[in-house]
């Protein structure tokens, strides 16, 4: 993009990027499954550093187990150890499982909050779980400022921001509010098959005559089509 650009071009820009990123992802959601904010909640202090597939997985037994905030809190350690150890440092997760399910039963009687600021005082919950959260579980927007989207929004020449929370600030004033959690899971989608951190596949991308970062991959078409996934977190 030009370095004259103003302010309502880039914001022009942004929103017709997200705007063909939802015609690309018409089905893009959350990719944990949950049935209730709780599970919701767990999930995705779970995903943290191993795959939502993996997460998916042991989603089953785990609930199946301890169903709400009361049975995981008075979880033995050594069972829910067993369970999320599939997803590595599970000695960590289930410490913060423990400690997060026990808050809720505490504070909160059983059940999740529907605001940022309750949440973000849950042990082991930040403003990016917390979103999540908000936006899939209680339907109020959020931004959720994951890596991929971190990436992205810097690629696109959104922002310089590197800091989570600043990215969150600086995107939410591009595009309405009402927007916020769709345009999270567009750039996670995106950000997941086709705008890799390593090796995006530029020469496949559907924004790539906005994207001031195109030809950071390969542009050729054939070989930009050998690094598209068909799925997210595989």
């Amino acid at each position: 993009m030009p370095a004259a650009e103003t302010r309502t071009g880039m914001v022009r820009r942004a929103r017709k990027i997200d705007r063909v990123l939802a015609e690309t992802y018409p089905d893009a959601r959350c990719e944990l499954d949950f049935d209730n904010p709780f599970e919701l909640l767990v999930v995705t202090v779970l995903s943290a550093q191993t795959t939502d597939k993996r997460v998916n997985a042991v989603r089953p037994t785990l609930f199946a187990a301890y169903p709400d905030p009361e049975s995981m809190a008075a979880a033995e350690r050594d069972k829910l150890e067993q369970i999320v150890g599939p997803l590595g440092f599970f000695r960590a997760k289930t410490e913060s499982l423990l400690k997060l399910s026990q808050a809720l039963v505490e504070r909160y009687d059983g059940q999740v909050p529907g605001r940022l600021e309750d949440l973000v005082t849950l042990p082991g919950v930040g403003r990016k779980t917390a979103n999540v959260v908000l936006g899939n579980a209680f339907d109020v927007p959020g931004i959720t400022v994951d890596t991929h989207f971190g990436r992205l929004v810097r690629r696109f020449g959104w922002t310089v921001e590197t800091d989570p929370v600043k990215v969150e600030h600086a995107i939410g004033e591009l595009f309405p509010k009402r927007d916020w959690t769709m345009l999270s899971h567009h750039l996670i989608w995106h950000g997941r098959r086709i705008c890799h951190a390593r090796n995006p596949a530029c020469g496949a991308c559907p924004v790539a005559r906005w994207c001031p970062a195109y030809g950071e991959g390969p542009v050729d078409p054939v070989a930009a089509a050998k690094l598209v996934k068909t799925e997210g977190r595989a």
